[in-house]
């Protein structure tokens, strides 16, 4: 098994874990415990972290799939793109409207993984 394939499965189900996490910590775990008066704010709190976590938990399924079926196409820089985008995206979204840290550092660390494996992609 080369470096460029097992960085692939490692950020792809780091981030399908860590989207899983950040779903039944944030989201379920707060509504089932009535953690949140109901609200705008109460709304907007949970749709933004629900379409978060679902975001990364979809593109690492995905992307898994992706990668079991024809791991060459992570080396392909339409794919490497969109992963480049949502990567920044995620990025974006985690350090301008989410509080706390764990998903800053959850997606830093995707971030890093992923440019990994994009490099040593490149390489083979």
């Amino acid at each position: 098994m080369n470096v460029h394939k097992i960085l692939i499965y490692v950020a792809l189900g780091w981030l399908t874990f860590t989207g899983s996490m950040h779903f039944l910590i944030d989201v379920l775990s707060q509504y089932l415990r009535h953690k949140r008066a109901p609200g705008p704010e109460t709304t907007l709190y949970y749709g933004l972290n629900t379409a978060y976590a679902l975001s990364q938990v979809l593109f690492g399924v995905f992307g898994l799939l992706v990668a079991r079926q024809a791991l060459g196409m992570w080396s392909q820089w339409p794919v490497i793109a969109i992963g480049l985008a949502a990567t920044a995206a995620w990025l974006t979204f985690t350090f301008l409207f989410i509080a706390y840290r764990e998903p800053k550092i959850a997606a830093s660390v995707f971030a890093v993984l992923f440019l990994a494996s994009v490099l040593t992609g490149l390489r083979t």
